[in-house]
């Protein structure tokens, strides 16, 4: 579950629920026959061939009418378990071999999704007749998060996410480097103010202006550690579905709530420069401020559009993904 949380999985199994049992019913439906019951070469090749256009497949085998393993369990390259889940395994109790013999009018049951004590992930089961006369089912495990990401189109995404997470990771150390050179200049200016106080040589207008460059150090340290934390924990730490408003809103929420932060507080630093006679700089503050002001209106008419828009999706396509006028 490296690329989706187990929340985002199952709300997007909510939301394509209809589309993932069609797509399994119609794979289950195409591989049956009665060559798949009586050669377990025949149940070998079928899952390789499957493999090859369905990569979310994770795994096949048959069972008895009384839920009695029938099969090794085959994995993607049609190859057996080396240990465990051997034949003669009893799955009688399993939900989607009781769901299946409770439902034997439906050609594919498909089971809903559980922890896999196979592969370690959620997954669902298609199960279907492999043969009638015999009635031995064939079950094929399906790796839930990788048929999402089939279906919307997000595989190859998935493949290059180590990589963006790594780029951010170094991106972010960089920021983390340039926060400790900030702050290895801010305490030099401490060191060097409490120095001149005790000198009898120190020029007053110099000391009343020195803690402001501490200031600056400080603040600009305070907003880029900020903003490598929220890469961090946005980008590499947490999980983030792109496919969401919510997701998008949050990050650059984040973002501009830092940019805001140092821009309020360096025109508070210039506004004290002015008030202690060095009025040069008042027109920049004001500017800044107003800068700060349209930044926070901005972002409060962003946050407040996006939530609107998410809500008007929601209330028009519910969670199943389809309108609700349909």
């Amino acid at each position: 579950m490296s690329e989706m949380s187990y929340l985002s999985v199952i709300e997007r199994y909510h939301e394509y629920g209809n589309e993932i049992r069609e797509l399994l019913a119609s794979i289950a439906t195409g591989i049956v026959g009665k060559r798949l019951c009586d050669e377990e070469e025949a149940l070998s090749e079928a899952i390789v061939s499957i493999v090859e256009y369905y990569p979310f497949v994770d795994h096949i085998y048959l069972l008895d009418n009384d839920g009695k393993q029938l099969s090794p369990i085959l994995k993607k390259n049609g190859k057996p378990f080396s240990k465990g889940h051997d034949v003669g395994t009893d799955r009688s109790l399993r939900p989607y071999f009781i769901k299946a013999k409770n439902q034997q009018d439906v050609d594919v049951t498909i089971s809903k999704p559980y922890f896999s004590n196979i592969g370690r992930h959620l997954c669902i089961s298609a199960v279907t007749l492999c043969s009638e006369a015999d009635n031995i089912y064939v079950v094929i495990d399906i790796d839930l998060r990788e048929i999402i990401e089939f279906l919307m189109g997000d595989s190859l995404r998935g493949r290059f996410n180590p990589l963006f997470k790594i780029i951010y990771s170094i991106i972010a150390i960089g920021l983390f480097t340039v926060v400790g050179v900030l702050l290895f200049f801010a305490f030099s200016e401490i060191i060097d103010m409490l120095s001149e106080l005790g000198s009898e040589m120190s020029d007053s207008d110099s000391i009343y202006l020195k803690p402001f460059s501490v200031i600056i150090f400080l603040t600009l340290a305070l907003a880029i550690f900020d903003l490598g934390k929220t890469t961090i924990e946005e980008e590499v730490l947490m999980h983030k579905d792109i496919f969401r408003h919510s997701s998008t809103r949050r990050t650059i929420t984040r973002f501009i709530a830092a940019i805001l932060i140092a821009v309020s507080i360096e025109a508070l630093l210039l506004m004290f420069k002015s008030a202690l006679g060095n009025g040069e700089n008042i027109l920049a503050a004001v500017w800044m401020m107003f800068s700060a002001v349209g930044l926070l209106v901005g972002l409060g008419i962003y946050v407040y559009l996006g939530a609107r828009a998410e809500s008007f999706l929601r209330n028009t396509y519910g969670t199943e993904g389809n309108r609700k006028d349909d």
